[in-house]
């Protein structure tokens, strides 16, 4: 038996546990909390566009519950500063020293919520825990708890009073996904209950450590050559296709095997297949393009974004 094959043994229980919970929590929504576990176990961001009202926030909160972690949500608005996100040094009169007051950004799982709505030097305060797990306030680099996770929610872009994300920031997301609406009978159900806090009964799966080492374990499943190569050839695809001004960074190449490692893992796998890249390819990749015909300053439509990447990989031969 691999090593790789070993792991499975081991975590796969928790795994499926972990999964169970969340979807407890989210019912009818299986490809939405898969996506979200993708996410976490590959070490990612996750990126929800919705309206409101459709479970983002029950998200979020299912998974800090089930991993033990502390959640702290930021709502974002056009008024919001970054030092209310990362932090803030304050003047202490008693012991005569700046102390530091840390900002929301200190938690296991971060909820900025409809992060639109900030203005870009608000949304870029997030930039540098994202990419490093760490924030720089007045000179001073202080690391993040680990894990850290966020889980950034936004508004359609033709909502009234948003500010269109940079893609530089778009970049940090491991992947982007659209929860929608719960299915007529659990919608029935929750209208019958009269609330909608099905996160409160979440169980705790396991805590934050032992999620550190789930997500390390990502990295023990197999990816071999042809896939790689197969990856490689559908990010290049973006690159040199006439539809598109802005192809797939080398950060999203490496999002893309990340979320396919971890896709594996979530499936019950130690190795990765073609279906994990394939499936995969649209949620990863869609948000970090730029179509040829689109106008400064905005984001191409999410259908129009997917569909695009959707026939890019369509084109890609697919290993055998």
């Amino acid at each position: 038996m691999t090593a790789a094959a070993a792991l499975l043994g081991e975590e796969l229980p928790l795994i499926h546990k972990l999964r169970q919970a969340v979807e407890g929590a989210l019912e009818g929504k299986q490809e939405a909390v898969e996506l979200s576990l993708v996410a976490l176990l590959a070490r990612g961001h996750l990126l929800i566009e919705d309206v409101p009202g459709v479970g983002k926030t029950t998200l979020a909160r299912a998974l800090a519950r089930a991993v033990g972690g502390e959640l702290r949500r930021v709502q974002f608005t056009s008024d919001l500063l970054p030092s209310d996100v990362v932090g803030v040094s304050v003047y202490d009169q008693r012991n005569a020293e700046f102390v530091l007051r840390q900002g929301p950004i200190f938690a296991n799982v971060l909820l900025a919520d409809e992060i639109n709505r900030a203005s870009p030097r608000t949304q870029s305060a997030l930039l540098e825990g994202m990419n490093e797990a760490q924030v720089s306030i007045d000179g001073q680099t202080i690391p993040l708890p680990d894990p850290f996770f966020v889980i950034a929610t936004q508004n359609p872009q033709d909502f009234a009073g948003t500010f269109p994300l940079p893609e530089s920031q778009l970049d940090r997301f491991i992947l982007r996904l659209r929860i929608g609406y719960p299915p007529p009978q659990v919608e029935m159900r929750l209208l019958l209950d009269g609330h909608s806090d099905t996160a409160r009964d979440v169980p705790v799966i396991l805590d934050p450590q032992r999620l550190v080492a789930l997500q390390r374990q990502v990295d023990r499943v197999v990816l071999d050559n042809s896939l790689l190569s197969y990856l490689h050839a559908i990010v290049n695809a973006t690159r040199t296709s006439p539809a598109l001004s802005l192809g797939a960074s080398t950060r999203g190449a490496m999002s893309l095997g990340k979320a396919a490692r971890a896709r594996a893992l979530v499936r019950g796998r130690s190795y990765c297949i073609a279906d994990d890249i394939h499936d995969l390819a649209v949620p990863v990749l869609a948000h970090r393009i730029r179509l040829a015909t689109q106008a400064d300053g905005f984001m191409p439509s999410r259908d129009e974004a997917e569909s695009a990447v959707r026939d890019l990989v369509a084109r890609v031969p697919i290993p055998l």
